[in-house]
């Protein structure tokens, strides 16, 4: 009972979490037109984060403790060093919410991931690689993840003439992939340190570290941006909306499991980013009928996984 009590919990919090991240991509997609360059904002982002978390992990016992036990764990190989590289993944996600959004809209960025994070969530539970241990692919999670690949198809269909558009959405939906490989092995982080805010810590170190070496890249071979610095500060807070996202991610997924939380994160993603949408449109912002049956789609789907029974592991 207790387990259920937590499952529900954890499914709820990550819906709330997905609304947050729909208003991240949002902005860090605002601030990438407004510097010009999707990989500037995404330092910006990340690199607030990591300041914010910089002052909050030491200033906390668990916070210290957690730093300690990581560097135990990985001493005693308990954690393995590609366990603590989930940051990679966050940063690829974020570099393209400034690439994609000012072309795609929230809305068909957001639909692109889930195809990428429904795949690929089956196969990290089957390999048991989140803390949740091995999760057999049992027919409703199976059909929940295949119908929101089909939802994916049905919100980009009427954009099949432009291929262009398509083209640039394989961005999310490399990113969506990325995702669920970053949620287990963040929670991996979590359980070796006790503490889901020295796990977000690490995330963000080796996402911050990712995206200066792809900005360096990105300035030797287009030069510097040509956008920038933008005054209002709303736009800044993508770094501090993300520490809600990954701290939460890696509290929860031991009691999910990554295929569950990503697609309850995704529901509160699709509601947030239709809402968006349709209510602070963009040039980009235009979502159609197909559009809002895709996001449909994507929430029964995200009840047919939810309502499934736990697999035996």
């Amino acid at each position: 009972m207790l387990s259920a009590t937590r499952r529900i919990a954890g499914v709820a919090l990550a819906s709330i979490s997905g609304v947050a991240v729909a208003v991240q991509s949002r902005i860090n997609g605002e601030l990438g037109v407004r510097l010009a360059d999707g990989f500037a904002a995404a330092v910006v982002s990340f690199g607030i984060g990591l300041l914010v978390l910089l002052v909050l992990v030491p200033a906390t016992p668990g916070g210290r403790r957690g730093l300690a036990a990581v560097w135990r764990a990985l001493a005693t190989r308990s954690l393995w060093p590609w366990q603590c590289l989930g940051g990679m993944c966050g940063a690829f996600l974020v570099a393209s919410q400034g690439i994609t959004i000012g072309s795609l809209g929230v809305a068909v960025f957001t639909v692109a991931v889930v195809a990428g994070l429904s795949g690929s969530s089956l196969a990290v539970d089957r390999a048991g690689i989140g803390p949740s241990g091995r999760q057999p692919v049992t027919r409703q999670r199976l059909a929940g993840a295949v119908l929101t690949v089909l939802a994916v198809g049905l919100a980009v269909g009427d954009r099949l003439g432009a291929p262009g558009t398509l083209a640039l959405a394989l961005l999310p939906l490399l990113a969506g992939v990325g995702t669920a490989w970053q949620q287990a092995v963040n929670g991996r982080v979590r359980a070796a340190a006790d503490s889901a805010l020295t796990a977000t810590l690490v995330n963000f170190a080796v996402g911050t570290v990712t995206l200066l070496v792809a900005f360096a890249v990105d300035i030797a071979v287009r030069g510097w941006p040509t956008g920038h610095l933008p005054s209002e500060p709303w736009l800044y807070l993508g770094g501090p909306i993300g520490i809600v996202f990954i701290a939460v991610a890696a509290a929860i997924v031991r009691f999910t499991g990554v295929l569950l939380l990503g697609l309850a994160t995704i529901a509160g993603q699709i509601m947030g980013a239709i809402l968006l949408d349709l209510l602070l449109p963009t040039a980009a912002s235009h979502p159609g009928p197909n559009t809002l049956l895709g996001a449909a789609l994507t929430m029964v789907a995200v009840l047919i996984a939810a309502l499934a029974p736990p697999a035996r592991r």
